[in-house]
């Protein structure tokens, strides 16, 4: 659904729209699209790198917000697989710039007992990027409170392909005996095994399509989009983002309960 906040919340300051959201409707994992950044470098006559900058500004914010709200998983979609086709300039700023990023972040991993979780096709990566996953990654396993999933190099149907090869070797290599493949099964598979789906994914900059992320995982997922470009999409966007999502009813395909009764 495409967002349109109400007149009469659009006043509230940030602390009364916080005291509107119920604690019991938050829900327990977010994906985030974060889209828009060339464009809002673009409309400020800068080059594009500064918006990825800026951007990373806006995912900490955002991951502090998450972790404020106690909202335990969160997933974001930080490079696709067919962001390799880029000019080849940008893909090695992004990539430097990813490696800033978790060199940073590493100490707020820790303060935050999150733990980080790259999925994607990370062999196409610089190989001190996939070093330096890899290290993050096993130094924050441990943790089980909060995870954050980072899609590098990832594609919703790639992943899906990945996973149904990956399946019909165990098959041929004997791991799976006369094991009717139901969607549990699958589902362990993916690059989310273990991870529950997300209730609600948020795209910024005024795109209203999925492009090619977590097709398997989002089946039932509330959708929302923003006009609000990603390094604009800070706390206020956020609350407003779950305010709009707990007048949602969720059914899964079910009949609501008004229906029912």
């Amino acid at each position: 659904m495409n967002h349109s906040s109400s007149d009469h919340v659009l006043h509230l300051s940030d602390d009364q729209l916080l005291r509107q959201l119920d604690p019991d409707q938050r829900p327990r994992h977010i994906a985030f699209i974060m889209d828009g950044n060339g464009r809002w470098a673009k409309f400020k006559h800068l080059p594009r790198i500064a918006g990825h900058r800026q951007g990373l500004l806006a995912l900490r914010d955002i991951l502090g917000t998450c972790h404020e709200l106690d909202i335990p998983i969160v997933t974001i979609y930080a490079f696709s697989y067919e962001n390799w086709n880029r000019p080849e300039y940008e893909t090695t700023q992004l990539m430097a710039l990813l490696e800033e990023y978790l060199e940073h972040e590493r100490a707020r991993f820790q303060e935050y007992k999150t733990r980080f979780l790259p999925i994607g096709r990370l062999d196409s990566l610089p190989a001190s990027i996939q070093s330096l996953l890899q290290t993050v990654k096993e130094e924050t396993q441990h943790f089980t409170q909060h995870t954050l999933t980072v899609a590098l190099s990832y594609g919703g149907r790639s992943e899906i392909i990945d996973a149904i090869n990956h399946l019909i070797t165990d098959v041929q290599n004997g791991v799976l005996l006369n094991q009717p493949v139901n969607e549990t099964l699958f589902q362990q598979y993916l690059a989310t095994a273990n991870v529950p789906d997300p209730d609600l994914l948020i795209r910024t900059s005024g795109e209203n399509r999925l492009s090619n992320f977590l097709l398997w995982q989002i089946a039932y997922t509330e959708l929302y989009f923003t006009k609000t470009f990603w390094p604009d999409f800070r706390r206020r966007e956020l609350i407003l983002a779950l305010l709009d999502y707990q007048t949602r009813e969720r059914r899964f395909g079910g009949l609501s309960h008004a229906v029912t009764h």
